[in-house]
């Protein structure tokens, strides 16, 4: 049964909405020009696919640059005019990842700003990947696909606005992963951007963030459908995934969240059955998390993008493992917001970072936000959100 496209003026407000989008998508290395990537690989041709909402200014100066997190992609607000049953599906009826946040009159206002947001290189969501052909096999580049970091996605972020003919831009924002970004493109760029906004993400993950992510990694590499990357012709690795996914899925609550939300609630039952079947509500949204996700993500993305995550190590990168030293080199105004049940990325590192910038006599704001929603508060928590990024977007350059 075909699924009936809905009208996004009847699904929000037309005036909340950047209304229908379309995605872009560019070659933006051309296969005689390959990448060095920062590991030491090469990578060539590179495509990536991006949205823009709102209107360029003459001048070119009011750009946001909008970083996604580990499974985000270009889609950050609106409604996807190109999305079928076949194509994109899981964008039908649904508006983008950040549309609470982006839009007329939003926290990242479209009636002032331009936005941009680009999908990653190593994703599955139009950006060259490990699904992509590689010209030299003409068969997906599974594995034989060169290691990315975070510093590889903001240097292409900058020859993005290269290929735009835009120089500078008022602000970059983004949470998570999205958040890492931020950070870096503030110490790689220090005189192109006048804001940074770091939503739940600090300069490097902790020991518990890896761990995590090496189990979530363990699980998709030793599914029987693996086939050392090479899956795509064939049987994919979707339990492998999925259980990554449900794993990672408990990293981005909390538990207070979960206690209100599902508690020790049995799922659509009245007594226990017995057995290892669902019982648990808990289990059941678990379930329904890493099925949901295995019908559109790929494992290998799932193993770079989190090894991307890993690696980044902003002291280490830009300080020798100094932070105070790296954070030397910003010179655009910080936001730096924490959220008080986030584990994953939590407050005292947030907090760390931030002091690091001040020991520099460099201003930055920082704010912990009380939320029980854990990591994804970013996600969740639009008022608090919108109450601390619009003015801050839409004042003045203190740092001048």
């Amino acid at each position: 049964m075909s699924k009936e496209r809905i009208d996004p003026v009847s699904a929000v407000a037309e005036k909340d909405s950047v209304g229908w989008t379309h995605v872009a998508k560019l070659r933006l290395i051309p296969p005689e020009k390959p990448l060095k990537l920062e590991l030491g690989g090469r990578l060539a041709p590179i495509d990536i696919e991006y949205e823009t909402y709102g209107k360029l200014s003459q001048d070119k100066d009011n750009v946001v640059l909008v970083a996604h997190a580990l499974s985000g992609d270009a889609h950050a607000a609106g409604w996807d005019a190109d999305a079928t049953e076949n194509f994109r599906s899981w964008r039908l009826n649904k508006p983008g990842w950040w549309d609470s946040i982006i839009g007329p009159g939003k926290a990242i206002d479209t009636d002032r700003f331009f936005v941009i947001c680009p999908n990653c290189v190593g994703s599955c969501y139009g950006s060259t990947g490990p699904s992509s052909i590689n010209p030299e096999t003409n068969k997906p580049y599974g594995m034989s696909f060169p290691m990315v970091t975070v510093e590889d996605w903001t240097e292409i972020e900058g020859r993005l606005l290269d290929h735009l003919g835009i120089k500078k831009i008022h602000a970059i924002i983004g949470g998570s992963l999205g958040g890492q970004q931020a950070i870096e493109f503030a110490l790689r760029f220090p005189d192109r951007v006048e804001k940074s906004i770091v939503l739940a993400a600090t300069p490097r993950l902790s020991a518990q963030g890896l761990a995590f992510n090496a189990v979530g990694r363990y699980c998709i590499m030793n599914d029987p459908n693996f086939n050392e990357g090479n899956y795509y012709e064939g049987a994919k690795p979707d339990k492998g995934l999925a259980a990554a996914r449900m794993l990672a899925h408990i990293t981005y609550l909390s538990d207070e969240g979960m206690h209100d939300k599902f508690g020790r609630k049995l799922w659509d039952k009245t007594d226990f059955e017995g057995g290892f079947g669902i019982e648990f509500a808990v289990e059941s949204y678990l379930d329904h998390q890493g099925r949901a996700f295995v019908n559109r993500f790929d494992a290998n993305s799932y193993l770079y993008i989190t090894r991307a995550m890993d690696y980044y190590d902003a002291a280490e990168r830009w300080g020798g493992g100094d932070l105070v030293k790296a954070c030397s080199k910003i010179k655009c105004d910080m936001m730096i917001v924490s959220f008080s049940s986030d584990w994953l990325y939590p407050p005292h590192e947030c907090k760390q970072f931030s002091l690091a910038i001040t020991a520099n006599r460099h201003p930055v704001t920082y704010v912990n936000v009380p939320s029980p929603y854990g990591h994804d508060s970013f996600l969740v928590e639009t008022e608090s959100v919108t109450r601390l990024v619009k003015p801050f977007l839409e004042s003045k350059k203190e740092s001048e």
